[in-house]
């Protein structure tokens, strides 16, 4: 068990050695305070070995995000089924597929809303964007996790999404500057963006086309 050091004794210490005696806060006496110890030094270790370490940070809720896009009452969400063609094409714009077999949205009208996630340089990045006509109107971070890139929250840098649709590669039809230190969160987002500008283009264009006759009805 350590001990503080009484006053006499560190008086008698500092004459003995010439060091001035430090008071050591107590522990609990047994088995108890050997482990607060052995957890404290593995905490002390783990925080060490990860100077970076991530916390997430909600920068504006999905229900605020939501709310902006369609006024006080957005629409209920939506669902869109992955098919096989659709999942190939996205895997194209990430460079992998979405791990998911169905995805929500939002639409009023013309406009549609995603929430997406992708990896930046560790931690996944949430982000909304709300696209009108084949056009992104709006971008916001809404959930970020990463230990530095925050810069692609900033105003200025989202404001180059606006205006942004597809090219007829599938890429974006404008230039996005990046950010110094930040090139993964920046890269993360374009991906996203893209995502969503292709997904928007897949539920207008299956809205556009005619309905199925069922067997026997005729033209």
């Amino acid at each position: 068990m350590l001990v503080q050091a009484e006053p006499a004794a560190s008086r008698a210490w500092t004459r003995k050695t010439g060091r001035t005696a430090r008071a050591v806060l107590p522990l609990p006496a047994g088995p108890g305070g050997l482990i607060l110890l052995w957890l404290g030094l593995v905490l002390a270790i783990m925080v060490a070995g990860r100077p970076g370490l991530a916390r997430e940070e909600v920068i504006e809720p999905p229900a605020s995000f939501l709310a902006a896009a369609f006024g006080d009452e957005p629409p209920p969400p939506k669902i869109l089924w992955l098919t096989k063609p659709l999942q190939k094409r996205i895997a194209t714009v990430l460079g992998h597929p979405l791990q998911v077999l169905r995805l929500r949205y939002w639409q009023k009208g013309e406009r549609t809303a995603w929430i997406l996630e992708e990896v930046g340089k560790s931690e996944p990045i949430t982000a909304g964007f709300v696209i009108e006509d084949g056009r992104i109107i709006r971008t916001s971070v809404l959930i970020y996790r990463e230990s530095r890139g925050y810069e692609i929250r900033y105003p200025q840098f989202r404001a180059q999404f606006v205006g942004a649709g597809l090219d007829g590669r599938g890429n974006l039809d404008r230039r996005i500057d990046g950010i110094s230190g930040a090139t993964l969160s920046v890269n993360a987002m374009i991906r996203m963006a893209r995502t969503a500008l292709l997904l928007d283009e897949w539920v207008r264009r299956r809205e556009s086309r005619p309905p199925r006759r069922k067997a026997g009805q005729r033209k």
